[in-house]
């Protein structure tokens, strides 16, 4: 392949990302072995590991650059209520919902709660009432995403949070 080593690397884990996505489809993320995923990729070992440290780091990754991606795109918007944030969050879910469903069907939830958790940007220097708060809410999240997710998820992130004002007004639990 002719181009930049940017260029390179950027087709390498392009290729890397699709490949090991399409063999989750047909085969546990557990049984997955490097050699195969690189094979089919048609990349070198050494192009994986230059990249990656495991077929759980091209996940992560992943799932850390549409994090920033969704945040980018949401900070350039003008937003009056709260709960928009909420309702563009799950729309950017749906929006990726092969790479999301992905990693919940292969067990790796935990980088869905990674992501959240990162946005939440809780430091040491955070007052401690502050970073409850936050928490609590990222984990809340998770716990809405995760169960959309076990269902499917076949609501909108606007159909979602009117559900769950519904829900709320409604006193259902």
């Amino acid at each position: 392949m002719k181009g930049n080593n940017k260029e390179k690397n950027s087709y390498v884990r392009g290729q890397i990302l699709n490949t090991l996505l399409e063999m989750m489809k047909e085969q546990d993320f557990h049984d997955i072995v490097i050699s195969a995923l690189t094979e089919r990729a048609c990349v070198g070992r050494s192009s994986f590991y230059r990249n990656y440290t495991g077929k759980e780091d091209v996940l992560r990754q992943e799932a850390e650059r549409l994090a920033l991606q969704w945040k980018k795109g949401y900070e350039r918007q003008k937003h009056t209520a709260p709960t928009e944030i909420l309702i563009a969050l799950l729309d950017f879910y749906q929006e990726h919902a092969v790479f999301y469903l992905a990693l919940y069907q292969a067990g790796l939830s935990e980088i869905v709660l990674g992501t959240l958790l990162q946005q939440t940007e809780i430091s040491p220097e955070l007052p401690n009432a502050a970073a409850y708060l936050r928490s609590s809410v990222a984990y809340m999240i998770f716990g809405w995403v995760i169960e959309w997710m076990k269902r499917g998820m076949q609501e909108s992130g606007t159909e979602l949070a009117k559900m769950i004002a519904n829900a709320q007004q409604n006193g259902i639990s």
